[in-house]
C-alpha cells in the first residue's frame, strides 16, 4: 500500500540564479538573472504535482535542480527526509536511480547512433541490473508497456514518429524502476491527439506501477487530466498551489485566473460567453529585485502597497500569494463565521 502522507520529495524555499558579467577585462559581476527564486512544495508517493506557467517562468530550470544538473543557489532539496542538493555526480549517483526525468524534446534527447534497445538499455548497465540476457528481456516488456513494438528494438530514433520516440524516453525512464519521474513538458513538441495518447499512458502507468510525477507543463488543460495538485508559477516564484478541482473551480490569483480565461473550452456556447481575461503591463524581467509582488504591474486588482509588500503563500488547502486575495478570502470567513451570516454556499 502507498504511504500518501509521507512526502517523497521536499523542495524548501529553493533559489537558483545565473550571475551575468559585463566589461570586456574585469569581468564584474553585474547582477543575477532569478530563474528560480523561492520555491517550496512536497510531492508525496502516487501524486502527480501539476506545475504551470508561462515561458520563461523557470520550470525548467527548477525540475534541473531538483536533480542536481544545475547548480542551487540557495534552499533544500530532500528526497524521503534525505538532503540530495549539491552532492557532487558519485553522491547523487544513488539517487538517481530513484528520479528518472522524461525531456521535452524526444528526438534531441536520444542518441541517434544507439538503437532503441541500448539506449533502454543504457541505465539498467549504469546501475548495474541485471545480467545481459535479463536486460534484453527487460527491454523488450518495457517497449511492450508503452505500446511499442518489441520488434523496433533493433531500430533506431530516426524512424519512429514524434510520439513513439517519447514513448521511448518513457521506456528508458522506466528502465531503473524509479519512484518519483520528473516530466519536462512531455507532449508540448506532440501533435494534440498524440499528447492525449501519451498522458493516457502516463496515468495508466502511474495505476501499475505507484509512480509519482512533477508535470511540467505550460498548457493547463494538458495539466488537468493527469495531476492531483497544480502549482503555478510565474517569474520564479509560485503564486498559486492547489488540488486540481479546486484550482480550476475557484482561481484566486489574477495570474491564474487569466491563464484559465485564455485555455480554450470544448463547449463553443461556454466559450462565447466566457469573460477574456487580457494582461497588460511591461513583461517583468528576472533579474531583477522586486521589493513588492512581482506581478503588481499587470495586475487588474493591485493596491499601491502591492507595490512595497511582496505576498507569501498563505492557506491550507489551497495556497495563494496575493495581498488583495488572501484579504478577500479571510473577510470572506468571517462573514461566515459571524452569527446569522450567509449560508456557505452564497458566498
Amino acid at each position: 500500500m502507498i504511504d500518501t502522507d509521507t512526502p517523497l520529495l521536499e523542495v524548501r524555499d529553493l533559489a537558483v540564479h545565473f550571475p551575468f558579467v559585463r566589461g570586456p577585462v574585469m569581468h564584474r559581476v553585474h547582477g543575477a538573472v532569478r530563474a528560480v527564486d523561492g520555491v517550496s512544495f512536497t510531492i508525496r508517493a502516487g501524486e502527480t504535482l501539476g506545475l504551470v506557467g508561462e515561458s520563461g517562468c523557470g520550470k525548467s530550470t527548477l525540475a534541473r535542480a531538483i536533480l542536481n544538473l544545475v547548480r542551487v543557489t540557495s534552499g533544500q532539496v530532500l528526497w524521503k527526509g534525505q538532503r540530495i542538493d549539491g552532492p557532487n555526480e558519485a553522491g547523487m549517483h544513488p539517487f538517481r536511480r530513484q528520479i528518472q526525468m522524461i525531456f521535452q524534446d524526444p528526438f534531441a534527447s536520444l542518441n541517434p547512433r544507439m538503437t532503441v534497445g541500448r539506449i533502454i538499455s543504457e541505465p539498467m548497465r549504469i546501475f548495474r541490473l541485471h545480467d545481459s540476457g535479463r536486460r534484453k528481456l527487460e527491454v523488450l516488456r518495457l517497449l511492450d508497456m508503452v505500446g511499442l513494438n518489441p520488434r523496433d528494438v533493433n531500430r533506431y530514433p530516426h524512424e519512429f514518429s514524434g510520439g513513439q520516440r517519447q514513448r521511448i524516453g518513457i521506456a528508458r525512464a522506466l528502465a531503473v524502476d524509479p519512484q518519483l519521474i520528473v516530466c519536462d513538458e512531455p507532449v508540448s513538441a506532440l501533435d494534440v491527439s498524440i499528447q492525449a495518447q501519451v498522458i493516457n499512458l502516463l496515468v495508466d502507468l502511474q495505476k501499475r506501477l505507484g509512480l509519482s510525477y512533477l508535470f511540467i507543463a505550460h498548457d493547463l488543460s494538458v495539466v488537468r487530466h493527469i495531476s492531483n495538485r497544480i502549482g503555478v508559477m510565474y517569474l520564479g516564484r509560485i503564486v498559486e498551489l492547489a488540488d486540481a478541482a479546486t484550482l480550476y473551480r475557484n482561481p484566486l490569483h489574477p495570474y491564474t485566473q487569466a491563464l484559465l480565461s485564455a485555455a480554450p473550452l470544448p463547449d463553443p456556447a461556454a466559450q462565447r460567453k466566457r469573460r477574456r481575461i487580457v494582461l497588460t503591463g511591461e513583461v517583468p524581467t528576472p533579474d531583477q529585485k522586486y521589493p513588492g509582488c512581482r506581478f503588481v504591474d499587470r495586475c487588474p486588482i493591485a493596491e499601491p502597497r502591492c507595490h512595497n509588500t511582496p505576498p507569501e503563500l498563505e492557506g491550507a488547502e489551497q495556497q495563494v500569494a496575493c495581498l488583495v486575495a488572501n484579504d478577500r478570502r479571510k473577510a470572506a470567513k468571517t462573514i461566515l463565521a459571524a452569527p446569522g451570516g450567509p449560508a456557505p454556499h452564497s458566498v
